[in-house]
């Protein structure tokens, strides 16, 4: 966004015009850094990762707070499903703009101290470097992906970020960023993918619940070790994803059209993690894509 708008102005004076009690910033940054520290610490079913900087966006919180969010990247973060630039406008346009999802690890804040000696708060948010390499050549993209970091930041940690935002040019980060733990699974032997669910897979359901549609599950990558489950299902009776219901278990997909179009529940030959799956429905092919990270056999 352009730094002459009225909110970068008043972001960019306030770095000569805070005047924080040292005692009381540096009680702040001892109470961030402890937390940072904490969730450095390795935890059962969890895996460090070391982001990689990508750049830092500069805005403010309801009450004037001074906020860095470093967008960071790596590809132990899973992609969302793929999306055009037309296919995001169309997106965004739609009644349900939820149903794209861009998985994403959010980091604890932790004190730093600006240009000017004063204090603030920064976050690391973590995404797929497929995904980040899209903000480059797209303005749109750009905007959506800190559009979901704040909203990601301000359900988590209970803020309210300024829309009125600021890429800073010269740096690519503020601060040091820490590793971050995502949670995984070990997984004891890994067992080969048929292309099609089979029929004593897919869970029988009576007819008042939908019929059943068209499942197609794949691999990626094709050989080796898989990293995500992929689900691609056929609705050619639902134009909007407002009608569906999805919900994941670590084993068990449940799927309903609204009303009583489809019905699918079914366990999954991979243990996933419903958290950073993505889904997306493409209203041109009308086919729901389930892009699911696998952290262990079933």
């Amino acid at each position: 966004m352009d730094s002459s708008s009225p909110c970068d102005q008043s972001l960019l004076s306030a770095e000569c015009e805070e005047g924080i009690d040292e005692d009381e910033n540096l009680y702040q940054k001892l109470l961030l850094q402890a937390a940072q520290e904490m969730q450095s610490q390795v935890t059962p079913n969890s895996k460090p990762i070391k982001p990689e900087p990508g750049f830092c966006v500069k805005t403010k919180t309801s009450d004037g707070g001074k906020v860095f969010v470093n967008i960071c990247q790596s590809s132990q973060v899973p992609p969302p499903p793929d999306i055009s630039e037309a296919e995001l406008v169309e997106l965004l346009q739609s009644e349900d703009p939820s149903g794209f999802r861009v998985p994403m690890s959010l980091g604890e804040p932790h004190a730093e101290i600006d240009n000017s000696s004063n204090g603030c708060t920064a976050y690391d948010v973590v995404i797929n470097p497929e995904f980040f390499n899209k903000t480059k050549g797209s303005e749109l993209v750009l905007e959506f992906l800190i559009a979901v970091s704040f909203e990601g930041l301000e359900n988590k940690y209970d803020l309210q970020l300024c829309r009125e935002w600021k890429i800073l040019k010269n740096r690519k980060f503020l601060g040091s960023i820490a590793d971050q733990n995502i949670r995984t699974k070990p997984r004891p032997g890994i067992q080969e993918l048929e292309s099609r669910l089979t029929d004593d897979q897919l869970t029988s359901l009576s007819d008042s619940l939908g019929e059943s549609p068209p499942l197609t599950l794949t691999v990626e990558p094709p050989q080796g070790e898989p990293q995500y489950l992929i689900a691609e299902i056929s609705l050619p009776k639902v134009p909007s994803s407002r009608s569906l219901v999805l919900d994941l278990g670590e084993d068990r997909m449940v799927l309903s059209a609204r009303p009583s179009l489809y019905h699918l529940d079914c366990f999954l030959p991979f243990i996933i993690d419903p958290e950073s799956s993505a889904a997306q429905h493409h209203r041109g092919t009308r086919i729901l894509t389930i892009t699911m990270p696998v952290i262990g056999s079933a």
